[in-house]
């Protein structure tokens, strides 16, 4: 999709209700009225969109800080667009996964939850992202649940379905390998399946 640099957007703004501004008052409305236009158009849509499609451009291509930097000049979030908002938060999780931190991310995550995505898809990846920090934080009964909601949605992404189908296999896995006397426990003590480290499914 065709996006506008956000610096040159960001300029492009500031020139052209200026300069509207400018030929309005010393020529009259008319000579002004095709600079405030642009500028208006250009102002509205860094408002609705703010710079989500080009801060997940730059993550889809690893420059991480870069994209972190791109996401911090959506100044305004909390008037984008329904869904927009939503996509916002969740990347700003999944950053915070890329760092480790687990408690910032599920922070952004349930955040965009509550926000709004655009789709079941985003919906899963979020959920499923949760899932995986609970179950890394030995939270069993919450990562389930959000597994659970997972199943409730319609999950079109073919690489999606994969890592939610790696998922369900490690906690099936972490249920064979204790003893049923322990189940109860699961909640309380936490616990760890099979004695070692399993392999989380990758990230979106």
């Amino acid at each position: 999709m065709f996006t506008i640099n956000i610096y040159l957007r960001l300029a492009l703004i500031a020139v052209g209700i200026l300069a509207g501004i400018g030929l309005w008052i010393g020529f009259g409305f008319w000579y002004g009225f095709p600079f405030l236009l642009v500028g208006i158009f250009l102002l509205i849509g860094y408002l609705m969109l703010g710079t989500i499609m080009s801060a997940n451009l730059l993550m889809s291509q690893s420059r991480f800080q870069e994209a972190e930097d791109r996401l911090k000049l959506t100044f305004f979030p909390g008037i984008l667009l329904v869904g927009y908002k939503g996509v916002f938060y969740m990347t700003h999780g999944a950053l915070a996964m890329q760092k480790k931190d687990l408690n910032t991310g599920e922070t952004f995550l349930k955040k965009a939850l509550d926000a709004g995505l655009p789709s079941d898809n985003e919906r899963g990846a979020a959920m499923l992202q949760l899932a995986m920090i609970n179950a890394s934080k030995n939270n069993p009964q919450v990562a389930q649940k959000f597994m659970a909601e997972i199943k409730k949605l319609n999950i079109t992404e073919a690489m999606l379905k994969e890592q939610i189908k790696d998922m369900e296999k490690q906690f099936k896995q972490m249920r064979q390998s204790m003893n049923p006397s322990m189940l109860g426990m699961a909640g309380k003590g936490g616990f760890r399946a099979g004695g070692g480290k399993r392999k989380m499914p990758r990230m979106k």
